[in-house]
């Protein structure tokens, strides 16, 4: 079974966009892990326009499951990382002004900076994520960092997909083979969707994690919550 872990971002984005405190992050958290979620995952930006770092705060001594915090590695980040020690962290290159993530990192050009932070975080019992590409040089140069994992960046993979799947799920294919031979396990996120899960979990049965957030909060103004999880959790039994 491929991991689920839902991003909470967007719960914190409709809250912050009145004050106050609805919707609650912590308890949709909480019921995100009740109807099936195998992790929870947050963003916190710089400006903390979603995600807040008290918000951080609150899930580590609540949540049950993993918890994976992804962001750019700057100072006030990586203090947050040694203060929570989260079950994984994802190291993702989005510029502070960013709307959303839009690339992953070079390696190569990063290596030793990459490499530094991978020693660190895993000096604290952190598992480390890699946000990349499908470029099969940067995947060995990310392995290279002795990171554990690597997350791909699948936007691609979703623009694609509706008028060309095969073509859409292709590079992905190869670059988890390349990275499960350099001995890292692969994680994938970013547009993910009830639209194109299923068929890149069945090409790509060796996934240990999907992160989604957008359109799984988005479906769940629909479906509702639970059932939400439970689709997204049948596209992923492969």
């Amino acid at each position: 079974m491929i991991k689920l872990s839902v991003n909470v971002n967007k719960i914190a984005t409709l809250r912050n966009s009145r004050g106050g405190d609805v919707p609650n992050v912590l308890k949709v958290a909480l019921d995100c892990e009740k109807f099936g979620a195998d992790g929870i995952t947050v963003h916190p930006r710089p400006d903390e326009r979603h995600i807040r770092y008290s918000d951080v705060y609150v899930l580590k001594s609540n949540i049950t499951t993993e918890f994976n915090i992804e962001g750019n590695p700057v100072n006030k980040f990586i203090d947050l990382i040694e203060r929570i020690k989260p079950t994984q962290v994802t190291l993702v290159p989005d510029a502070p002004d960013a709307l959303t993530s839009n690339a992953g990192w070079d390696c190569i050009e990063h290596f030793s900076y990459l490499s530094d932070l991978v020693t660190h975080f895993k000096e604290l019992g952190v598992r480390v994520s890699i946000f990349v590409g499908t470029d099969i040089k940067n995947i060995e140069a990310a392995a290279k960092t002795d990171t554990d994992r690597i997350e791909l960046y699948t936007e691609p993979y979703a623009s694609l997909y509706r008028s060309n799947p095969e073509a859409a799920i292709k590079d992905f294919v190869l670059a988890t083979e390349v990275a499960r031979k350099c001995g890292l396990k692969v994680n994938a996120g970013h547009d993910l969707s009830l639209e194109n899960l299923k068929y890149f979990a069945g090409n790509i049965p060796m996934l240990s994690e999907v992160s989604i957030g957008h359109a799984l909060i988005a479906d769940a103004l629909y479906l509702g919550l639970a059932k939400t999880i439970a689709e997204y959790k049948k596209c992923l039994t492969v």
